[in-house]
């Protein structure tokens, strides 16, 4: 008799919980219908590591292609049409929009962030590390690694979105390795400063400093061409003195082959 008046004390207890809850949520759901919406914060998260968009840009999109929304109940603003009219901006990651019960609509926005930039005579493209290509800015250029030359991406100056084709893919992968592999180390970072792709496919290294030009080949044994490198500016270049030679090449093994000019 005891056990079933506490399975009963237990299930009225419930009950009352579960009427609170209820009765809370309905109050607070109707008082968010009395709420309108009173303006537009947008914050740009990564504003300090590049400036594709800025907060005046993304209020002027929602503006022109929302519609109204100031003084509309803020339950009634459409979310996810506010985040897809600003992810739909090339250089934009990810936004999140949601709004505060003092009546404010809240956009916070991730740039996209590229690691290399492509130019072709077409035109050109930035692409992140993920091999997501999107479109040079016109209001802002990012600071990355230029790649030039006989670029074997099919994507062209427009284009946004994901490489598609297996053995771009596999050749976007093997530049990056190249171009992660100076990223992490200063001296290379600093001495080399183009990239360029000639007519055989073979990169070409062009240094900061010096007339010549190391023929890095095929985008593979990475370490093994640079300690290459290394060893070109540690011994040959003391011996033979600067601009000595025209072009350093790297690609065959156990061997450094200098051309004069």
């Amino acid at each position: 008799m005891k056990r079933s008046v506490k399975y009963i004390l237990t299930g009225i207890c419930g009950f009352a919980l579960a009427a609170c809850i209820v009765t809370s949520f309905t109050a607070g759901a109707s008082a968010r219908k009395n709420i309108r919406c009173t303006g537009l914060e947008v914050v740009v998260l990564d504003s300090m590591q590049n400036s594709f968009v800025s907060s005046k840009d993304v209020k002027g999109y929602i503006d022109r292609e929302y519609g109204r929304y100031l003084g509309q109940a803020i339950d009634s603003i459409d979310l996810v049409r506010v985040e897809d009219i600003v992810d739909g901006r090339s250089a934009v990651l990810k936004s999140q929009a949601f709004v505060t019960v003092d009546g404010m609509l809240h956009v916070e926005v991730t740039q996209r962030k590229p690691v290399v930039r492509f130019q072709k005579s077409s035109g050109g493209f930035y692409a992140d590390a993920d091999g997501y290509i999107f479109p040079l800015q016109r209001t802002y250029a990012s600071h990355v690694q230029v790649i030039d030359g006989n670029i074997p991406l099919a994507a062209n100056s427009g284009y946004k979105g994901a490489i598609e084709d297996p053995s771009e893919r596999e050749w976007f992968h093997r530049m990056m390795d190249i171009v992660n592999f100076m990223e992490k180390s200063r001296t290379w970072k600093d001495k080399i400063v183009q990239i360029h792709i000639d007519g055989d496919r073979n990169v070409i290294l062009i240094p900061r400093e010096g007339n010549e030009k190391f023929i890095f080949g095929q985008p593979v044994d990475i370490g093994n061409k640079f300690t290459k490198m290394e060893k070109y500016y540690t011994h040959i270049v003391p011996a033979k003195g600067r601009d000595h030679y025209r072009t350093v090449d790297l690609r065959y093994d156990g061997q450094i082959v200098c051309r004069e000019k």
